[in-house]
């Protein structure tokens, strides 16, 4: 999820152990080997031994077209110390699939075929090499042949995001076209897309036959969501008591952006998340409101700070 899930978000969301695994924002690799600075800039974890601080394994995101570039890149980012290597022909930005990267490549399954292949080869075979799809770009017609080509290049898990790019974010997730898809191929599938509950995580497995469910905007939504997953909750409900929970990761995320970003940035990214929380918190939107013509990161703190007292958290 360009531009929200960085180092410190990552860092945030595996922190109570209930993740498995997680991967990078998408690395976009166009003509060229990236610097090896690149690579540290998107995937600081590289420094933990491609992990997060509290020990979760991060897999390093390539997006492109080009088999042999990508190849390239995946063993060097390998080489600098990530546990894996994963492939995105999902996203469904405008912009990236005019550069032909994401969901735009699902038209072409010869291609994908032909990017992994490069990929597997490129690197160690004890180093797993993972992608994620959707469905298809205007229509479902290529899914099963996409996991094919996938499956045949030597992916060992597939994470397919249950809808085509044309469907972009609108619900419903078609979660039994995985089934289906399951019946044609034998690798690892993940399933993912309108996971907002534990009752939505236990309904997704059902149809979709996975043991697996990758969870992106949900996670973003209730950052607990995975605690209560694991923890065997019922459906998720916004109250205080996890408002207040929720406080002091905003203070922190907030303050790491401000170390990290140039200022013109830093605005953007607590808003981001904001945007997101209100789907699951209704303080979230007074928040965000609050701060929405904000530009000032340390004005937008001050507000943070000022949520905290109201609620009387206590400063970490």
């Amino acid at each position: 999820m360009e531009g929200v899930v960085d180092y410190t978000l990552r860092d945030i969301l595996t922190a109570s152990g209930h993740v498995d695994h997680c991967v990078t924002e998408f690395i976009r690799v166009s003509e060229r080997l990236l610097p090896v600075s690149v690579f540290y800039r998107m995937m600081p974890e590289l420094h933990h031994g491609g992990k997060t601080r509290s020990g979760v394994p991060v897999f390093a995101q390539l997006l492109g077209s080009e088999p042999s570039v990508l190849a390239e890149n995946a063993a060097r980012v390998v080489e600098l110390g990530a546990p894996g290597v994963d492939l995105n022909f999902g996203c469904p930005a405008k912009t990236v699939n005019k550069s032909r990267g994401g969901a735009v490549l699902l038209k072409e399954p010869e291609l994908i075929h032909s990017i992994v292949n490069a990929v597997r080869a490129a690197i160690p075979s004890a180093i797993p090499v993972t992608a994620k799809m959707r469905l298809g770009y205007y229509d479902k017609s290529l899914a099963i042949e996409n996991a094919q080509a996938i499956e045949s290049a030597g992916a060992s898990t597939l994470t397919i995001h249950a809808r085509t790019k044309e469907e972009g974010y609108k619900p419903p997730a078609h979660w039994e076209w995985i089934a289906k898809i399951r019946d044609h191929v034998s690798l690892h599938l993940v399933a993912n897309g309108e996971v907002w509950t534990p009752e939505d995580y236990r309904r997704c497995k059902q149809v979709s036959g996975c043991a697996d469910v990758m969870i992106g905007r949900g996670m973003l939504a209730n950052p607990f969501l995975a605690d209560q997953i694991k923890q065997g909750e019922g459906v998720s409900a916004a109250s205080d008591e996890k408002w207040i929970a929720l406080i002091p990761l905003l203070e922190r995320y907030h303050q790491q952006v401000i170390d990290d970003l140039s200022e013109r940035h830093v605005h953007g990214r607590i808003k981001q998340w904001l945007s997101m929380l209100k789907l699951g918190y209704p303080q979230a939107s007074v928040l965000f409101d609050r701060i929405r013509s904000e530009r000032d990161p340390l004005r937008i703190m001050e507000c943070i700070r000022a949520e905290r007292e109201c609620y009387s958290v206590p400063a970490e």
